[in-house]
């Protein structure tokens, strides 16, 4: 993959890839930078300097190939393959996490989940059986999974993630209000809603 993509480039592609999804599920084969622009508020030059990053994927005059975009996107993310997931929080949260049915199509795999709480240790949430944190790095190691999710209270976050490292996670989404320290090797993305709630509300 070309280096030296900025962050915010690689964040609009699965945007891309979502909206190429659902037309080519409304049953289109061809579309257009204008047409992709218009659906998702995006400039059509801006569509196209980012997808020029990784190569021409489409003809002046004729658009790009719905079905062969998605490919390539999903190929640039990685997501052409199936990723397991190990979630860590067996809460409310949680709960929702390993129900919601919109990760499997799209390459993830929620494949194990852990707590700490006595209560909730051995308890099926789904298909799942919540294991304690003593089986992290065994489990996380076993099946070299790279990407966990952290649904815990804020003060216990930093340990979590610290146990998910060294059980060799490289990636973190973490729903924790709280930003994480992490080895620069390590990727974290954060979703707090009442951070993106309070964002909105200045424009109010």
């Amino acid at each position: 993959m070309p280096a030296n993509i900025p962050d915010i480039v690689i964040g609009r592609l699965p945007v891309y890839l979502r909206a190429l999804t659902r037309l080519a599920a409304e049953g289109h084969e061809i579309t257009s930078s204008h047409e992709l622009g218009q659906r998702l508020g995006i400039s059509s030059a801006q569509i196209r300097k980012d997808l020029s990053h990784f190569g021409g994927f489409g003809k002046q005059g004729t658009g790009y190939q719905i079905a062969f975009l998605i490919e390539q996107l999903r190929t640039v993310l990685r997501v052409n393959q199936e990723w397991e997931v190990a979630l860590v929080g067996a809460g409310d949260l949680g709960s929702a996490l390993a129900h919601y049915r919109g990760f499997g199509d799209r390459g993830f795999n929620i494949a194990c989940i852990f707590d700490s709480a006595p209560n909730k240790i051995g308890k099926k949430i789904g298909s799942f059986t919540v294991q304690p944190m003593s089986d992290i790095q065994h489990t996380i190691q076993e099946r070299g999974i790279k990407i966990a999710m952290i649904a815990v209270p804020a003060e216990v976050a930093q340990e979590v993630a610290d146990q998910l490292i060294a059980a060799g996670v490289r990636a973190i989404l973490n729903y924790a209000p709280m930003n994480l320290n992490v080895p620069s090797n390590v990727r974290v993305q954060y979703i707090d809603p009442v951070v993106q709630m309070q964002r909105m509300t200045y424009y109010l």
